[in-house]
């Protein structure tokens, strides 16, 4: 059987899941990958209300569609970031705004609850970001040291193995969306996360290459780096070097769709990713989970561009062969 082709609702949280259900159901989809913001997730109530998680899988099941994964990205983000900014402040309840220990506090439990409820629901994977301590540190101006470095590790590991320790608990996995701002941006990266968490097997990562093409990271390599650490994928695309060349890869402080960018999301098949290679690579490790719409393009309509991409890579989600092509040349 082929692999579901599901479509992640954190860009649509505006909309309500049953609206949403509805459009995914009518574009094609065959199952959702749910933010936890919006209506579409509360896990707070999930950790500890199986009718809440009863109402909101029954209204993909109205739909005929399935869920997987869950996601919880804004509350990650603030468990390593040690830095109070006030960008983050709608990411958590309004009481803990301007508060970055209250925001961490309540983090924390958030994705202690991740878990929790990924268990109420019968799925076993929650997709999300870690922050980081010494993203701030990544140009090494003024100069970083290496103990400066390996204290972020730490740091990460310190905060992240009691979450783990839930999510052990609950025998569910975390997956790392590894992304600029977080402790693993890189397979360099990602390898001493693994390794500061003493390689436990709760942690892997929700491999999304467009966050690693533009970077100039191989991304069809981090598939077959981490081939028993890829616990959920998402299909993103990218392009760069379409740019006028006064903005480099560090974005020049401009907005998405800005033409002088060197890099920018695209919809699926718009950019520059290869994913055939990618396809390649994920049946070559035996990836049999879901393909997962992550849909950004500032330059298209959104309704156009999730139809679009759900067709682009059904078309592309082929099966690796069970039989070798030359096999009947010596029959």
């Amino acid at each position: 059987m082929a692999r579901c082709v599901t479509l992640f609702t954190g860009q649509w949280a505006d909309l309500p899941l049953e609206v949403l259900a509805e459009k995914a159901a009518g574009w094609g989809y065959e199952g959702l990958e749910l933010g936890c913001w919006g209506d579409h997730m509360d896990v707070a109530k999930a950790a500890t209300d199986k009718e809440y998680c009863a109402k909101q899988l029954g209204i993909l099941k109205k739909h005929n569609l399935k869920l997987f994964a869950i996601s919880n990205h804004l509350a990650g983000q603030l468990v390593c970031d040690l830095n109070d900014d006030s960008r983050t402040d709608g990411f958590a309840p309004a009481d803990c705004a301007g508060d970055a220990e209250k925001k961490r506090a309540w983090a924390v439990e958030a994705m202690k609850n991740s878990a929790r409820a990924a268990k109420n629901l019968g799925i076993s994977i929650v997709n999300g970001f870690t922050g980081s301590s010494i993203w701030h540190l990544l140009y090494s101006f003024p100069p970083v040291t290496s103990e400066m470095i390996e204290a972020g590790f730490a740091n990460f590991a310190k905060m992240w193995n009691p979450i783990l320790d839930v999510f052990d608990e609950c025998g569910v996995k975390f997956a790392l969306e590894v992304h600029p701002t977080e402790i693993a941006f890189d397979i360099v990266t990602a390898g001493r996360a693994l390794e500061a968490v003493g390689n436990r097997k709760t942690f892997g990562f929700n491999y999304d290459p467009s966050h690693l093409g533009y970077q100039g990271v191989d991304y069809v390599k981090f598939i077959r780096t981490f081939s028993d650490r890829i616990f959920h994928v998402h299909m993103k695309d990218a392009w760069w070097g379409h740019g006028d060349g006064t903005v480099g890869v560090f974005g020049g402080h401009t907005e998405f769709a800005d033409p002088r960018r060197y890099w920018d999301f695209r919809s699926l098949g718009h950019g520059d990713i290869k994913f055939e290679d990618i396809i390649v690579a994920l049946n070559d490790i035996g990836y049999n989970e879901p393909l997962s719409v992550e849909w950004e393009d500032s330059r298209m309509d959104r309704e156009h561009g999730a139809k679009e991409s759900m067709e682009f890579v059904k078309a592309i989600n082929f099966k690796p062969s069970k039989v070798a092509f030359d096999a009947v040349f010596d029959k």
